[in-house]
């Protein structure tokens, strides 16, 4: 099993989303992040003031897949968030040791499905 986790611009979060599920991968946990990476800072009107601001706002997606479906769900991702412009983000990919339904007690790779 692998952890999937994709920072991402909220405005593909939809298109990454719906990408997801008719790949067959619907379960999904989506955070609201802040970061900075290659565009460092922007300038932001606010009440009239321009501020420079640091961090971009971004939605982080984390999924856990089986080891089959790892590369559908990074196409997925890829085809539907990329703009090919710096800010675009990320995805990095981790081992999962195990995992276990808590409604259940199923444990391993029939926790996920």
């Amino acid at each position: 099993m692998k952890k999937v986790e994709a920072i991402i611009r909220p405005s593909k979060l939809k298109a990454v989303q719906r990408g997801l599920k008719e790949a067959d991968i619907p379960c999904i946990t989506v955070i609201p992040v802040k970061g900075t990476g290659l565009q460092k800072t922007y300038s932001e009107r606010y009440r009239g003031t321009e501020q420079s601001m640091i961090l971009q706002s971004r939605v982080m997606i984390m999924c856990v897949v089986s080891d089959k479906h790892l590369q559908k769900c990074i196409d997925v991702i890829k085809n539907n968030a990329c703009e090919n412009q710096a800010g675009d983000g990320k995805i990095f990919i981790y081992h999962v040791e195990d995992a276990i339904r808590l409604s259940t007690g199923v444990q391993g790779i029939d926790a996920i499905i």
